[in-house]
């Protein structure tokens, strides 16, 4: 393993487990629209490193186990950080655009960051499958484009706890900074590179039409 990737996993680890035994130290690095609003821009970061339990932590860690020896493998370790951290802040900007106003609104997650390093590695390698639980096995470009229309779908249904926001934004970042980053994928992923900035759009056409 990738020791900046472990550096990762160990402090998410790390912040998390200090969350899950001080109820004051979680509520004061938090994703909370009320305090950030108010000034505590660092939460955007911070929220991004704990968890609400064992699981969550377990299931982000994995998730991110799996997908970033991909973007370390084609874009490096500065880049992998780069798209790591600037999916967590694309990830926390959406979810406060979207939430602005609901000033009691609260997150927590690596999910941002950790869907942003999934994006980035679907985008590298589209033709690549993906194994869900073991069981059903799908292209990357289909898992990645069904990912994002049913966060769509969770950010317009607003029936669950899940940060659907935090995950698109996130996707968002991993597909810019590595479009930025690996140019060549424009030319020799056109098609792909189209492909997968289907959901982007739609999400930003329903957001101006007002339909989120």
């Amino acid at each position: 393993m990738n020791t900046i990737l472990i550096g990762i996993i160990v402090v998410n680890v790390l912040i998390s487990y200090k969350g899950f035994n001080d109820v004051a130290f979680f509520r004061k690095y938090e994703f909370h629209v009320g305090s950030i609003r108010s000034g505590e821009q660092i939460r955007m970061i911070s929220s991004g490193f704990l968890h609400v339990d064992i699981m969550h932590l377990a299931f982000n860690m994995l998730t991110l186990y799996f997908f970033a020896p991909t973007v370390i493998a084609y874009l490096g370790n500065f880049s992998f950080i780069l798209v790591y951290f600037g999916s967590l802040v694309f990830g926390s900007l959406l979810t406060m655009i979207f939430h602005k106003n609901d000033y009691s609104y609260r997150a927590v997650g690596a999910s941002g960051a950790v869907t942003g390093v999934l994006y980035s590695a679907i985008l590298l390698e589209p033709n690549s499958n993906v194994d869900l639980y073991f069981i059903i096995s799908m292209p990357a470009y289909v898992f990645g484009i069904a990912y994002l229309l049913y966060s769509i779908y969770g950010m317009k249904a607003k029936n669950d706890n899940i940060g659907h926001t935090a995950h698109f934004g996130g996707a968002v970042g991993g597909y810019l900074i590595t479009l930025i980053k690996y140019p060549s994928l424009l030319n020799d992923q056109t098609f792909m590179v189209i492909l997968l900035a289907i959901p982007i759009i739609i999400l930003f056409v329903m957001a101006k039409l007002g339909k989120l």
